[in-house]
């Protein structure tokens, strides 16, 4: 682990609020405007009405000039705009009257004959009674209008910052996933976390005149962990972590990608010392001219300002950039070149001792079962990446939840890894005998030629129950990593393959469609073996054939680079190293028919049959051990299946 950082504040950005946090204080200004703008336009219009206190009688017309003239009334005001009349009895009692409009002038002037009656008259000219209707259309269209020029203005302002970079900052009160959090990959995270030390302590390095690579690429297949690799930069970096991926670059518009990677590496040096990390940097970083359409498209332009920025700082100002791929092949030359991407760092597929560790970690806050091994889960797992395995223990425990269990069992585990290799069990489907016949037979061949022959994985489990887009699954399963292939275990595996077409036409007389992806896979196999790994004594130690990918535009007008001769006799080799497997795998099914037909009555027996009761039934039907003890052994990294009492007879 790394000590904990003592870069000067200086370098520390602000964090940007959130959704739902304190807004600025211009916003909160601004809101407060409006808000009390509204609420006076309001109270304008309803506070009169509110406060008015009508506690008068309301009399008739009529009524009223009777008492005016029977002098019963003291006060008269007559509302000229309405031609209401209020007032004061003799009695003291307040009145309304809904009078006339206009007022007839008879009648004022016998009311003015009254001695004892104070004729008023009102012409009601207030603000609120005169403008408030007024007031509210002009705060309604204000409004509208000031919102409108809001979103005007946050449109203008995404148009502005089109150009901006796209890249989130991450430092160090940020941590999210640190080197802890990454199982396995010693050489890999010692090599990044000599840049995370550069960039926290320079002198280190420089008093002895080493100088950090300006650039360092993650290389490795999908899934492998180069993204949690840089998240762990992230978690343990003391310095701005700045993480885009490839893609943000690109736009619709030209000359928009430059600017961004110009605005990225601005703000980078703005923060120094910092790390850049490019996602998928493949997206924009492949070759340049390998387009039909021209070399000057907005990819390569982003290109060109990402190699200008690499070559145009040094090492000194303490910027890295580091980029994760899994297509180091298209990646343009000038990319790669020493004073750029300076290192790359291979991320490969876990080997055995780094699966384990890895399993740890996925299944930390997990409950196990005690049955649970996960070495044993660890060395059946050959081939898959850290991805591969995270979704292999969350599968377990789905598994165990559906069987209403509260702990992870190893029949989970097992389940999980046939659902990851041999695809979901498709259990609505419903097969004819005769199919489930011909398909347990198929199986079989794939099987007893597993077990037979002295160079093929290891049988793991056969299966007649429908899985993904297969009938039928025969999984063979190394128990060990394998980095190199010999010609012996690619034409044991060509055999193998064929054993279910041979199985049919042993058995039935005729062949199926169901032999059609083996014999692609085959025929792809076959094919390398001649003209990439000059596996045929014809061919000779040539490689015919080009790697490039049509994409690039390099091989799309031409694809081979061998004449009609030659091409003539790589399909001859092929041809030829099939046939001979087909006819090896005639001989043993034919030396084995018992153990044959005994695989498949047992599977029709029972669908499912692990590698040791596959073994044991061929034996017993050879009459003797195939193999002598300790020579070849099968899979044993599954949940035993239900024994089978006895090895059926052959029916032939």
């Amino acid at each position: 682990m790394t000590k904990k950082n003592d870069t000067p504040q200086r370098w520390k950005k602000k964090s940007t609020p959130k959704s739902g946090a304190t807004p600025s204080k211009p916003d909160l200004r601004r809101r407060l405007l409006t808000s009390a703008l509204i609420g006076l336009g309001l109270a304008l219009f309803i506070l009169p009405s509110l406060t008015k206190t009508n506690n008068a009688v309301t009399i008739s017309y009529s009524s009223f000039l009777q008492q005016a003239s029977s002098q019963g009334v003291r006060t008269v005001t007559v509302d000229n705009a309405t031609g209401n009349i209020s007032g004061q009895l003799e009695s003291g009692a307040k009145y309304t009257v809904t009078g006339p409009n206009p007022v007839i002038a008879s009648d004022v002037q016998t009311l003015r004959k009254q001695d004892n009656i104070d004729v008023k008259f009102s012409n009601p000219s207030g603000f609120a009674s005169t403008w408030a209707p007024y007031l509210i259309w002009i705060l309604i269209f204000g409004g509208f209008m000031f919102f409108a020029s809001r979103q005007a203005r946050s449109q203008m302002n995404g148009m502005m910052s089109i150009t901006r970079s796209k890249a989130k900052q991450f430092n160090e009160d940020r941590p999210t996933t640190t080197f802890a959090d990454v199982a396995g990959y010693l050489g890999v995270k010692q090599e990044i976390s000599e840049v995370v030390e550069f960039l926290k302590n320079p002198s280190r390095y420089s008093e002895i005149g080493a100088t950090i690579p300006k650039g360092i690429l993650l290389v490795g297949p999908p899934g492998t962990g180069k993204t949690m690799l840089a998240r762990a930069v992230a978690g343990e970096a003391g310095v701005p972590f700045f993480s885009v991926s490839g893609s943000d670059f690109m736009e619709m518009f030209v000359g928009v990608g430059a600017s961004r990677v110009r605005d990225l590496f601005a703000t980078a040096r703005k923060q120094a010392p910092a790390i850049v990390f490019v996602d998928e940097i493949d997206s924009i970083g492949r070759k340049r001219g390998a387009g039909v359409g021209g070399g000057h498209d907005e990819r390569e332009q982003t290109l060109n300002q990402m190699l200008s920025e690499m070559d145009g700082f040094d090492s000194a100002e303490g910027v890295v950039m580091i980029a994760a791929t899994n297509r180091p092949d298209v990646l343009d030359a000038a990319l790669l070149r020493p004073g750029r991407f300076d290192r790359q760092i291979v991320v490969p597929l876990p080997d055995l001792d780094e699966r384990l560790p890895i399993l740890e970690v996925h299944s930390k806050n997990k409950p196990l079962g005690p049955d649970v091994s996960l070495p044993m889960v660890a060395r059946g797992t050959p081939g898959m990446s850290g991805a591969d395995l995270a979704n292999l223990v969350n599968e377990a425990a789905l598994h165990a939840v559906r069987r209403n269990q509260s702990v992870i069992a190893m029949i989970d585990f097992e389940s999980a890894r046939d659902r990851v290799l041999m695809g979901q069990e498709r259990d609505t489907m419903v097969l004819r005998d005769d199919e489930r016949n011909r398909i347990a037979y198929h199986e079989s061949g794939h099987a007893l030629l597993a077990y037979v022959l002295e160079k093929s994985d290891p049988l793991h489990k056969i299966t007649i129950i429908p899985r993904g887009m297969a009938l039928g699954v025969t999984m063979t399963l190394p128990e060990e990593d394998r980095h190199i292939m010999s010609r012996d275990h690619l034409e044991d595996s060509l055999c193998m393959r064929m054993g279910g077409r041979v199985a049919e036409l042993l058995v039935y007389g005729d062949l199926s469609t169901g032999a059609s992806d083996d014999l692609q896979r085959n025929t792809e196999l076959a094919r390398r073996m001649v003209r990439e790994w000059g596996m045929s004594k014809v061919i000779g130690p040539m490689a015919w054939g080009s790697n490039n990918q049509v994409f690039l535009g390099e091989d799309l007008m031409h694809t081979r680079d061998y004449s009609e001769r030659t091409a003539k006799i790589i399909d001859a080799e092929v041809g030829r190293i099939l046939r001979e497997q087909e006819a090896r795998a005639i001989e043993v099914l034919t030396t084995h028919r018992r153990g044959l037909t005994a695989l498949a009555e047992a599977l029709c027996e029972h669908e499912t049959l692990d590698g040791e009761t596959a073994a044991r039934l061929i034996d017993e039907a050879f009459g003797e051990a195939v193999h002598a003890p300790g020579t070849k052994t099968v899979s044993t990294l599954s949940t035993p299946a239900p024994p089978v009492s006895e090895a059926p007879s052959d029916s032939n």
